[in-house]
C-alpha cells in the first residue's frame, strides 16, 4: 500500500499542470460549499435572532389563542398572569435558563388622526417597555449590529409607537420628523399632472397637512364587554418595522394603557407571556418544564407553551428553503467536481497506456492497477478538499473583518456581512469527506478502463 502511494505521488507530479488545475477545481468548490453554507447558517440564525428577541423563546398562551384568538383579546386574555410569572421566576429549574419573563397584550382596533379626517385598522401591542429593552440586548450568536432600547421606556402612560407607514396614513409626518411623505400627500390631493408651483402653493395653504404640530391619536378598541372603548395616545416617535404590511398598522402601547383600553374597570388580562432563555440550546427542556408546571399547578387556565418557531412560521420555511439551495449548490459543484477529476484521470489513462502495458507484462495484476489510479484520485481529492477547507476558513475570516454591509429582508438598519464557517465542524466534516470521496469515485471508471486494457495493445499504443 506505501508503494502504491509513492507511485500515485509521483504520477501526480509528472504533469503538475493538469494536477494544479484540477486541485484549483476542487478547493473552488469546496470554497464555495462552505462560503455558502456560512452565510445561510448566519441568515438562519440573525432570522433567530430577531425572533427571539421580539417575542421571546417561548410564549405561554392560552389553547386556542394562536390560531382563534388573535382577534378576540377579551376571550383569551390569561387571569392573573402575575402568578404565573411568580412561578416561572421562583421555579429553581427555570431560574437559571431564563433571562426575561414579560407579560404582553395584542389587540386590534381603529387609529384616527381626526383632526386631519384620516384613520385605518391597526394591529396593537402593550407591553412592559423596560423588559422589550432587555430582550432586545439577548445577543446569544455575537452579532455585530446596534442595539436600541425601546421607544416607550421612561415615557409618559399615554405615550405610543407607530411605524412610519401608519404615520404617513395618519398625516403624522412633519411632527414625528418621518421623511418623504409630505409631498406626495398633497400630491395625492392635486392629482399626478399637477405642476410644482400648484404643488407648492397647495401645500402653503394645507396646515392641517403640514403645519400641525399635534401627534395625539385615538385608538378604538372592543372591550372585554363588547362595547367600543376608546383612549387617546401621545405619539413620541414613528418607527421603521421593515415589512410595509406591518410598518402601515403597528402601534406600541404601555401595557396598563392596553389593558384598560381592553378590559376597563375589570381585572387585568394579558394574551400571552413570553419567556426568554440565556441559549436556544435550553429551549426543549425549559418547555417540557414550564408545560409540566402548568399542567400541575395551573391546569384550570388551559395554557399552551409554543417556541418562536411555531409562532413564526417563516422561520421554518425559509431555513426549508436554505435546504433545499444548499442540497442543490452541493450537488451541481460535485458534479462539476466529478467530472474534472474524471477528465484529469481519463487523459492520464490515455497518456499511460504504453506504461500500463508494460506494467502488466511485468506481472502486476488489474487490481493493482485500478489501486494505482484510484490512489491518484484520492490524494487529488484529500489535498485539494483539505486546501479548500483552509481557504474557505481565511476567506471567511477576511469576509467577517472587510467591514461590509448588507440590509436582510424585513430589516432596517444594516448589518456587517459575515459568514460563519468557523465553527461548523459537521458541516465542515461532512463536506471533505463526500469531496474526498466524489474526487475517489470520480477516479474508479478511468481505473477501471485502464485495468482492462489488454497488455498486446497497450504495448503498441502510440
Amino acid at each position: 500500500m506505501k508503494l502504491i502511494f509513492s507511485l500515485a505521488l509521483r504520477n501526480l507530479q509528472r504533469n503538475r499542470r493538469r494536477s494544479i488545475t484540477t486541485l484549483l477545481a476542487i478547493i473552488v468548490g469546496v470554497c464555495s460549499v462552505l462560503l455558502f453554507g456560512g452565510f445561510s447558517k448566519d441568515i438562519m440564525l440573525g432570522m433567530q435572532t430577531d425572533f427571539v428577541r421580539q417575542g421571546g423563546h417561548l410564549q405561554i398562551q392560552r389553547r386556542g389563542y394562536f390560531a382563534y384568538g388573535t382577534g378576540n383579546p377579551a376571550s383569551y386574555g390569561i387571569r392573573d398572569y402575575q402568578r404565573i410569572i411568580d412561578a416561572l421566576r421562583d421555579d429553581p429549574v427555570l431560574r437559571d435558563m431564563m433571562l426575561v419573563v414579560t407579560p404582553t397584550l395584542q389587540l386590534g382596533g381603529v387609529a384616527g388622526n381626526f383632526a386631519a379626517d384620516a384613520s385605518r385598522t391597526v394591529y396593537a401591542e402593550g407591553s412592559i417597555a423596560s423588559d422589550q429593552t432587555r430582550m432586545q440586548a439577548w445577543n446569544d450568536y455575537n452579532f455585530g449590529d446596534k442595539l436600541e432600547a425601546s421607544p416607550l421606556e421612561n415615557t409618559a402612560a399615554d405615550s405610543a409607537v407607530i411605524g412610519e407607514g401608519l404615520a404617513r396614513v395618519l398625516q403624522l409626518c412633519t411632527p414625528l420628523n418621518v421623511p418623504g411623505c409630505a409631498t406626495s400627500a398633497v400630491a395625492s390631493k392635486e392629482g399626478p399632472g399637477a405642476p410644482a408651483d400648484i404643488l407648492a402653493l397647495a401645500a402653503a395653504e394645507t396646515p392641517s397637512a403640514s403645519t400641525r404640530e399635534s401627534t395625539r391619536i385615538d385608538l378604538l378598541a372592543a372591550s372585554a364587554r363588547g362595547l367600543p372603548n376608546v383612549g387617546s395616545f401621545n405619539v413620541v416617535k414613528a418607527q421603521q418595522q421593515g415589512v410595509k404590511e406591518f410598518d402601515d398598522i403597528y402601534v406600541a402601547l404601555h401595557l396598563p394603557a392596553a389593558q384598560r383600553l381592553v378590559y376597563g374597570m375589570e381585572a387585568p388580562r394579558v394574551t400571552a407571556i413570553e419567556v426568554q432563555l440565556k441559549h436556544t440550546a435550553q429551549l426543549p427542556a425549559a418547555q417540557a418544564r414550564i408545560q409540566a408546571m402548568l399542567a400541575s399547578r395551573f391546569a384550570s387556565e388551559s395554557l399552551d407553551v409554543l417556541d418562536f418557531a411555531m409562532l413564526n412560521p417563516t422561520y421554518d420555511q425559509t431555513n426549508a428553503m436554505f435546504d433545499v439551495i444548499f442540497d442543490f449548490v452541493f450537488a451541481l459543484i460535485s458534479l462539476i467536481v466529478l467530472f474534472v477529476v474524471v477528465n484529469t484521470m481519463s487523459t492520464s489513462v490515455v497518456e499511460r497506456t504504453v506504461e500500463i502495458g508494460t506494467l502488466r507484462a511485468m506481472g502486476d495484476r488489474r487490481g493493482d492497477i485500478q489501486s494505482l489510479f484510484v490512489c491518484e484520485g484520492l490524494l487529488l481529492g484529500v489535498t485539494g478538499t483539505a486546501a479548500g477547507v483552509i481557504v474557505a476558513l481565511l476567506l471567511s475570516f477576511a469576509l467577517d473583518h472587510s467591514g461590509l454591509t448588507w440590509t436582510p429582508p424585513a430589516r432596517v438598519d444594516s448589518i456587517a456581512l459575515t459568514t460563519r464557517v468557523w465553527g461548523q465542524w459537521m458541516q465542515i466534516g461532512l463536506t471533505f469527506l463526500i469531496f474526498a470521496c466524489v474526487a475517489s469515485l470520480s477516479a474508479w471508471w478511468p481505473a477501471r478502463r485502464a485495468a482492462r486494457l489488454s497488455i498486446v495493445d497497450a504495448l503498441r499504443h502510440l
